[in-house]
């Protein structure tokens, strides 16, 4: 079958590329954009003047390298969501203010807008109402603080 004298093998490319992403829109896997990606390569070699043979092994190695090299980092990306701290954890790190002196034996802070019950983390300390301490960690409902140093010299 002789095609048109208009017809060339960058067009038979850019068709099969845009088959390609137009099939992707439906599966969604990331596999026939990688090949799209490499019939486009295909169209480039063949604007380029480079046989037939050259345009699909081009091709071929483009689409190859994207699926084995590009494929794996952005479904990782895509299937990795944001590292969420929920509950308690959240307050790990944070800064507080003390509200009620804290102690071995008592004490609060307000951290957030809410009042928790708290302890120093080191058991020998005592820290001031008024006080900022960052949170430690965090036991059933009581938060373990520490006093933020002050940059007074």
């Amino acid at each position: 079958m002789d095609l048109p004298s208009w017809f060339e093998d960058w067009q038979a490319w850019l068709g099969v590329a845009i088959a390609l992403g137009v099939a992707e829109l439906f599966s969604l896997d990331l596999i026939l954009l990688m090949m799209a990606t490499g019939a486009v390569v295909g169209m480039a070699a063949a604007l380029v003047g480079l046989a037939l043979p050259f345009q699909v092994l081009a091709a071929v190695a483009a689409s190859v390298g994207m699926l084995a090299l590009v494929r794996p980092n952005i479904v990782k990306r895509l299937h990795s969501g944001p590292d969420l701290t929920l509950g308690h954890a959240a307050l790990v790190g944070k800064q507080a203010l003390v509200v009620d002196e804290v102690s071995m034996q008592s004490g609060q802070i307000r951290v957030g807008g809410e009042i928790w019950t708290a302890r120093p983390y080191d058991e020998s300390q005592v820290i001031a109402v008024g006080e900022q301490v960052d949170i430690f960690e965090i036991r059933g409902a009581t938060a373990y603080v520490h006093r933020i140093p002050s940059l007074d010299m």
